[in-house]
């Protein structure tokens, strides 16, 4: 995995309008709806892979996979691997994690709040 490096002021770098910025890496890796939902999915609360896939509906193994070592690598999510045959794994939001996710309940929030007044536009532009 490629990974910008630090290499400007923490203003540059904090400056999601700049191509370069690490910033726009980090939302990049985040604004995605899988990352979104498990975000959301995990809450408050610890769980398996196998829960996680099951309440995320429609994610793929390999999406689960990619998105969870994702937002491990950026401090969002712990990995817990317990030694047991076969092995046990749980992942919990860190304390930035359920910072992120108070993002992420707003958005939910604003989906339901609009979701008539969005249905309502597309039916128009669609028509």
């Amino acid at each position: 995995m490629v990974t910008k490096q630090f290499k400007g002021t923490a203003v540059d770098e904090a400056d999601l309008r700049r191509a370069d910025s690490l910033a726009r890496e980090i939302f990049s890796d985040v604004a995605n709806k899988w990352a979104l939902l498990i975000i959301e999915t995990l809450g408050e609360r610890t769980l398996r892979f196998s829960e996680l896939r099951n309440e995320v509906e429609g994610v793929s193994h390999k999406m689960l996979t990619q998105n969870l070592r994702m937002l491990e690598r950026n401090g969002l999510v712990d990995r817990t691997v317990y030694p047991t045959v076969p092995p046990r794994v749980e992942y919990t939001l860190t304390v930035s994690g359920q910072g992120l996710r108070k993002t992420v309940d707003a958005m939910c929030e604003w989906t339901h709040r609009y979701f008539a007044d969005i249905e309502s536009s597309r039916r128009r532009f669609d028509g």
